[in-house]
């Protein structure tokens, strides 16, 4: 891969997904995949002018033998250096990037009933200290490819050749082209203003219908409003939490959602793939739900803690999105989720609440955002999927028609 490009990529996720700034730490989450790309990354957050940038490696065959071994009570405790180096990071405020290239099956096999409850033991304790962060620090998520997971998307090519179709895809996706960062600029923008004409219909609630059987529809906050890929820390500093993004989005409002959706691409979670899925709602909650492949493991999701059953977001992607029209199915979320609509069960965004820094967690929480230890995407969005917005009045405005936006 050309190396120019890569550090383009590089100087994009330091400087406007995590948007470094002068004197702030730096944390980086990354496998062992890419060691090299993760030191251009490491680079360009010196060059924006972080203080300290770590690195914290991961290696998902020894996550995965961790799980086989270990009993449920020793993957679910947090040691005390665990929790010191998490309130240190709450006095920081690091900004935090995640570079991941995990196989999409690496955990298959694996005792998912164990995982489950070292995730929920673990969250009693961490969930608590993260919220302290929220909203106060900068994150983002990219990829770079992982040997196993290119060999799954391009199965007929050998390894090398895979990689580098993933990083051309990966690159192309991202918009790393001549001048990345002017490219992001213009199409934040272009977000931006599709939000402008949702936030100026006073929504009550949308309406899906697809020829797949979905037939569902959900109730919006009042108080709520659309977002897009930038955020704002409380501080005002801007960020890309996502690269790459393609779509507008709000949290529902928990309690109102009924009928059934049907998935339209494989979900990856911990580790595993459920595919070919429908989830039915009553009363904002999950109350049915099934799968063609791993439905004890779309059951175990949904049941995680009580908010899990609930919606945390509605995300609005039309179908000519660059990753739907790739034709690659990346078998990970970051990238599918942004091929198409999609809905995600667990926690909501506290930061689609308008002068949301003015409220307490627990007020947004009254006003309809639901709080879980999980916030699981998945695509929904079809080339037929239509979405119709009912209004304060009654009224009705066409925002989807034949899976693009009407506008």
């Amino acid at each position: 891969m050309n190396k120019t490009r890569l550090k383009k990529y590089a100087s994009l996720i330091a400087r406007v997904g995590a948007n470094v700034k002068k004197g702030q730490e730096v944390v980086i989450y990354a496998d062992l995949d890419q060691p090299e790309f993760v030191k251009m990354v490491v680079d360009e957050c010196y060059k924006a002018g972080a203080k300290f940038v770590s690195v914290e490696w991961d290696y998902q065959p020894i996550a995965k033998l961790h799980y086989r071994h270990c009993s449920k009570t020793v993957l679910g405790t947090v040691h005390d250096w665990q929790i010191e180096k998490i309130k240190r990071r709450i006095d920081v405020l690091p900004a935090t990037i995640y570079l991941i290239s995990d196989d999409p099956d690496g955990m298959a096999g694996i005792n998912q009933e164990k995982l489950a409850y070292a995730m929920r033991m673990r969250s009693k304790v961490i969930k608590p200290l993260r919220d302290q962060m929220e909203n106060k620090y900068q994150w983002c998520i990219a990829a770079v490819p992982g040997k196993a997971w290119a060999k799954k998307l391009f199965p007929d090519v050998r390894a090398s050749v895979a990689e580098e179709k993933l990083w051309e895809a990966i690159l192309d996706i991202s918009r790393v082209y001549d001048d990345p960062i002017a490219e992001w600029d213009k199409h934040n923008e272009a977000l931006a203003k599709r939000c402008e004409y949702l936030n100026s219909l006073p929504i009550k609630e949308l309406v899906y219908k697809s020829a797949n059987g979905t037939d569902f529809r959900v109730g919006l906050i009042p108080e709520a409003q659309f977002c897009s890929g930038v955020e704002s820390t409380l501080s005002g500093i801007t960020f890309n939490p996502n690269i790459p993004t393609e779509e507008v989005f709000t949290s529902p409002m928990r309690g109102k959602a009924e009928g059934i959706v049907y998935s339209s691409r494989p979900l990856s979670f911990a580790g595993d793939l459920i595919d070919e899925f429908y989830v039915r709602f009553e009363g904002g909650k999950v109350v049915d739900c099934g799968a063609k492949k791993n439905e004890a493991l779309l059951r175990q999701m949904i049941g995680m803690d009580e908010g899990a059953a609930y919606l945390g977001e509605v995300a609005l992607v039309p179908y000519s999105s660059p990753i739907r029209k790739s034709g690659i199915l990346f078998y990970n979320t970051l990238f599918d989720e942004n091929a198409c609509c999609h809905l995600a069960l667990g926690r909501g965004f506290t930061n689609t609440i308008k002068g949301y820094e003015n409220y307490t967690d627990d007020e947004m929480k009254a006003m309809g955002v639901n709080d879980s230890m999980i916030h699981e995407d998945f695509m929904i969005g079809t080339e037929d999927l239509s979405i119709t917005a009912i209004l304060e009045d009654g009224s009705e405005v066409a925002v989807f028609v034949d899976g693009e936006f009407a506008f």
